[in-house]
């Protein structure tokens, strides 16, 4: 999408260079009718006008991409001759044969030879050779940066994907041998259990496939997750949650907090200790605050692939407009997330 838009902007300002360069060829000619005080339209003006329009356009469209090499820069040298080569047989055709048969008129002494003719239009053919070359590249060019910057957004929207393909599970398989638990025990909270679980999987299913979801989905589904786990934690009172959202629609990419919070239910240790998570937009500046105590006993890399992932996509979605600090301690976890949302005109 960016990569097409830049290539239509590239698009008008080439037609525009185009534009004022034949506007100037043309100021060109009326002015030097006014200092020499021609007042009629001269035939060889125009004639030289057709050679330039002729010359130009064979050398944009057929001579510079043929012999446009980098690597060889002697084929641009050849390219460039072959141009003005071009240029001096229109010319020549136009006013040493073509008018002379129609009216009898020739811009050179009868008799004069195409080597005398192409020396003496080597100035005339050069610049227009020269101006026709550069807008070719320029154009060459642009097209070259809006593919660069197509294949760079493509790139970074399939790296966000397989980002957030990489989240870890773990808490499915776990919820439902709670649930299984439950069941079995006739507990009243089974029901409930199983509701929550089912939105977490259409959160992870649907949801997940969004460039963007609303900031209360993202909440919603922390909240059904701390559910979740609530029922395997003897003190479900310890994990203080407090949320402050003045802006509950605003979009945020889907799976960017969850795994901090799957991260504190994995490692935490949750025998006589919870956690405290806030979670608050003032300003529109979104603020994550986690503080977990960690299970001394676990060590698993899927964990920090997690929360590398999440650093990853942040430097991807928010360059500049993010601060994210971790403190892995000793026996504590600490992350403080802020992210700055623009306004709606900006």
């Amino acid at each position: 999408m960016i990569g097409a838009l830049h290539l239509s902007m590239k698009q008008k300002q080439i037609f525009l260079l185009h534009f004022f360069y034949w506007l100037l060829i043309i100021f060109n000619g009326v002015v030097a009718g006014l200092v020499y005080n021609t007042r009629n339209l001269d035939i060889l003006s125009v004639t030289i006008f057709f050679a330039n329009f002729l010359g130009f356009y064979v050398n944009y469209f057929f001579i510079a991409p043929k012999f446009f090499d980098p690597k060889r820069f002697y084929m641009m040298i050849i390219g460039f001759f072959i141009g003005v080569f071009v240029f001096v047989v229109f010319r020549y055709s136009i006013e040493e044969i073509l008018l002379p048969a129609l009216t009898g008129r020739r811009n050179y002494k009868e008799g004069t030879t195409f080597l005398y003719y192409f020396y003496d239009n080597i100035y005339y053919s050069s610049l227009t050779v020269f101006v026709s070359t550069n807008l070719w590249f320029f154009k060459y060019y642009s097209k070259i940066e809006a593919e660069r910057t197509r294949l760079i957004e493509e790139r970074k929207h399939a790296q966000l994907q397989a980002l957030k393909t990489q989240i870890n599970p773990h808490f499915i398989f776990n919820s439902l041998n709670n649930i299984y638990s439950l069941v079995y025990q006739n507990s009243d909270q089974s029901l409930p259990a199983i509701e929550k679980l089912s939105e977490l999987l259409r959160y992870s299913t649907k949801d997940l496939e969004k460039d963007v979801i609303s900031l209360d989905k993202e909440i919603s589904y922390i909240e059904s997750l701390i559910g979740l786990e609530k029922l395997r934690i003897k003190n479900p009172e310890m994990l203080v949650f407090e949320k402050k959202i003045s802006n509950p629609k605003l979009e945020i990419s889907p799976m960017l907090l969850v795994p901090f919070v799957e991260n504190a239910f994995k490692h935490g240790d949750f025998r006589n200790k919870g956690f405290v998570l806030e979670i608050s937009d003032e300003s529109r500046v979104l603020h994550f605050y986690l503080h977990n105590f960690k299970n001394q006993g676990m060590k698993d890399t899927a964990s920090g692939i997690g929360i590398e992932n999440v650093r990853k996509r942040l430097e991807i979605l928010y360059p500049k407009k993010h601060e994210l600090n971790i403190k892995d301690l000793e026996s504590e976890f600490i992350v403080d997330l802020r992210i700055i949302f623009p306004y709606e005109n900006d």
